[in-house]
């Protein structure tokens, strides 16, 4: 069992671990709770009623975080001709397609997020192995596999997260940090989770979304009440 330091110890104590909070509650605690001499990550885990073990169950998106996520993030672009130029001038750290394939087959892997265009999959395919376990696999279904290079990059440099529920059920999402305060993080969240709330699988019985919870790198989670989420969609 991990050791905590006294700061976490001392948030833990505030919180009521059979309750579920208002949002707005669960996010004062989150920004104002004991600082650290770093800017904390915030992040948000969603334990969902789906079965991954089952395709048709497997909750997969992305979406565009209205506050980005405080990460500086580092693209790279598998793209030739006109392509590489628009991918660069839309903000892409490195473009190229044989060349950048050949430098991560050696080894390279100096970038946070991969997009490419439909044509080169064929090539970066034989990356699979390298990326996939990394989740830097440029996928369709996310949107990084698209002739609309420059929008791709555009959103993943203003704050595009990908996700993907694991084994157990749960999808675990950075969305911010704790210097964004309340109203940027709730943005975030509400954001995500309207996104994720629309990816329910058909398959899917029962209660969909059983517990979030959110809390600070280094801080305690903080149980959310999803009810109290989905009116203040509404």
């Amino acid at each position: 069992m991990p050791k905590h330091g006294k700061k976490y110890l001392a948030d833990q104590k505030k919180i009521d671990p059979e309750k579920k909070y208002e949002l707005n509650e669960a996010l004062e605690f989150v920004a104002n709770g004991s600082k650290r001499k770093f800017d904390e990550t915030v992040d948000i885990a969603f334990r969902l009623g789906v079965n991954p073990r089952h395709s048709d169950q497997m909750v997969r998106g992305a979406a565009v975080l209205p506050h980005g996520t405080g990460k500086s993030i580092r693209v790279i672009a598998f793209a030739k001709g006109e392509k590489e130029k628009e991918a660069l001038d839309a903000g892409a750290d490195y473009a190229g397609a044989e060349d950048m394939i050949e430098k991560i087959e050696g080894g390279w892997l100096e970038f946070d997020k991969a997009v490419s265009t439909p044509d080169l999959m064929g090539q970066v395919s034989k990356l699979g192995k390298v990326l996939g376990p990394r989740g830097l696999m440029p996928n369709a279904k996310i949107g990084t596999v698209t002739f609309d290079i420059k929008r791709a990059i555009e959103e993943l440099k203003a704050g595009k997260v990908d996700f993907r529920v694991d084994k157990s059920g749960i999808l675990h999402i950075p969305v911010g940090k704790v210097s964004f305060g309340v109203e940027k993080l709730k943005d975030n969240i509400l954001s995500l989770f309207e996104v994720i709330t629309k990816l329910k699988p058909s398959t899917s019985k029962g209660t969909y979304m059983k517990g979030v919870t959110v809390s600070s790198s280094m801080g305690p989670g903080v149980k959310i009440d999803p009810i109290d989420m989905r009116n203040l969609i509404k």
